[in-house]
């Protein structure tokens, strides 16, 4: 497949990355030469300077027969235009553009992106996918990393374990005993911050981070047996009252749930335009990081504070704040990477990376065949893939035992007939199956190969 990908930025260069990995053809595309520079120099990938609007730089960038442009420069107004040239010039077949503006994404204007006004066949917004993290992580306190597969029925859980978790030094082989009926699959352990798959024989430790898949009726148990408990989000702080905070705001008044919800904002017009358009929220004009404000907003009774301001260090001393004063969880949005160890040392229960949500929300859109769902664990180090068994796989017809899974692959859980089986060796994946596999980056080939994604494609 051959890809354009113009914003050399994260979120391109993880798309790049990830794509050129699975040996596509991919040409990058950023005003910036040295970002351009950076791609080629570390990814197997080409590069173009110049700006991706323009036609004689798509042009270069090999257009003419692209199969997929991606759009993620930081102007939004550039997306749309070289998403608009590439097809009324190009003919590229496929297009998707990262919008930020709200008005642009509004549903009553959806209209513009047909093929005969602005031609977009996928628009992701960061802040929607980021708003939408924000409320699985409420939503499973006890977990650092939630994400939901098979229409929901099933939870992918990122559970940090204590030195209280009751199956410390325990062979994941006497778990599946100990536990026969419950759902719950540990794929991934990070241990020393290395990822890797268990086998049947492994322990867990103390400090160690598990992934684990669990029917979603099965998750207070599963908490439970690994030393969690499952609390309610009564009363939630978000400090920030942008497009993300206002975003949740929303979603938690509508919410069956009686949350209370108190929103802090530094910007003033940004304060009164959430005031505004916020019905039961309470709205405080000031800053974060101010202890008087965080107690005027009664942050020791709150159940949960959310930082989500555009500052990486704000949202984090913002948590640290608030976990002094006892509020019980706290989660910080985070867009540096390199900060992302800080949170353990620091006491923040969970954290949200834009780019790392970006990123699955537009792999979930250009993964071939079948795939239904991609979300990317981490910093790339793995991904989850969802994904409908078609009769050319390999695995068609097949029992897991029998499967040539890399080591660094798991099933998570698969769908048979609208019912989720709990994934055995026995378990057989037949045509029309859609399994949940969990995969280091690097073994994400291999599984689209046993997945014959390409026969699908378009």
């Amino acid at each position: 497949m051959k890809v354009i990908i113009c914003g050399a930025g994260q979120v391109g260069w993880q798309i790049a990355r990830h794509l050129a990995g699975e040996r596509n053809d991919v040409t990058v595309v950023d005003r910036n030469p040295d970002l351009v520079r950076r791609a080629t120099d570390m990814l197997d990938v080409q590069g173009v300077t110049g700006f991706a609007s323009y036609p004689d730089v798509l042009e270069r960038a090999g257009a003419e027969d692209a199969d997929m442009l991606i759009a993620a420069t930081h102007s939004d107004e550039v997306n749309m235009v070289t998403c608009q040239v590439a097809h009324s010039i190009f003919g590229v077949p496929r297009k998707i553009a990262r919008l930020r503006a709200q008005s642009y994404l509004d549903a009553i204007y959806s209209d513009l992106y047909r093929r005969e006004h602005m031609p977009i066949d996928v628009v992701i917004s960061p802040e929607r996918e980021v708003a939408e993290a924000a409320l699985q992580r409420l939503a499973a306190p006890a977990a650092f990393d939630t994400e939901s597969f098979l229409e929901g029925k099933v939870q992918l859980l990122g559970i940090k374990l204590d030195e209280d978790c009751p199956v410390l030094d325990t062979a994941l082989r006497q778990l599946t005993d100990l536990f026969s009926t419950l759902s719950a699959i540990v794929v991934g352990v990070r241990r020393q911050g290395t990822l890797f798959v268990p086998g049947p024989n492994d322990q867990l430790y103390a400090g160690d981070e598990i992934y684990v898949f669990s029917r979603t009726e099965d998750i207070p148990r599963t908490l439970e047996v690994f030393g969690k408990k499952a609390h309610e989000q009564h009363r939630v702080v978000i400090i920030g009252g942008g497009n993300v905070g206002l975003e949740v705001a929303r979603a938690l008044e509508q919410s069956e749930r009686r949350v209370r919800v108190k929103v802090i904002e530094k910007d003033r017009a940004r304060a009164e335009r959430a005031a505004e358009e916020l019905e039961r929220t309470i709205v405080l004009h000031g800053d974060g990081l101010s202890i008087e404000l965080l107690r005027e907003a009664n942050i020791e009774s709150a159940d949960a504070i959310l930082a989500v301001t555009d500052d990486d260090k704000t949202n984090i001393l913002a948590c640290v704040r608030a976990k002094s004063e006892g509020v019980g969880l706290a989660i910080s949005l985070v867009n540096d990477p390199s900060l992302i160890p800080l949170m353990g040392p620091l006491h923040i229960d969970a954290y949200i990376n834009p780019r790392a949500t970006t990123v699955s929300s537009i792999l979930r859109h250009i993964r071939h065949g079948r795939v239904r769902g991609v979300y990317s664990i981490g910093d790339a180090e793995a991904e989850v893939i969802e994904a409908q068994v078609l009769s050319t796989s390999p695995m068609s017809g097949c029992q897991i035992r029998d499967i040539d899974f890399p080591e660094g692959v798991r099933v998570g859980a698969v769908e048979k007939g609208g019912q989720v089986v709990r994934p055995q060796g026995d378990t057989r994946i037949d045509e029309g199956d859609i399994v949940v596999l969990f995969a280091l980056a690097d073994d994400v080939p291999e599984v689209e190969r046993l997945l014959q994604v390409s026969v699908d494609f378009f």
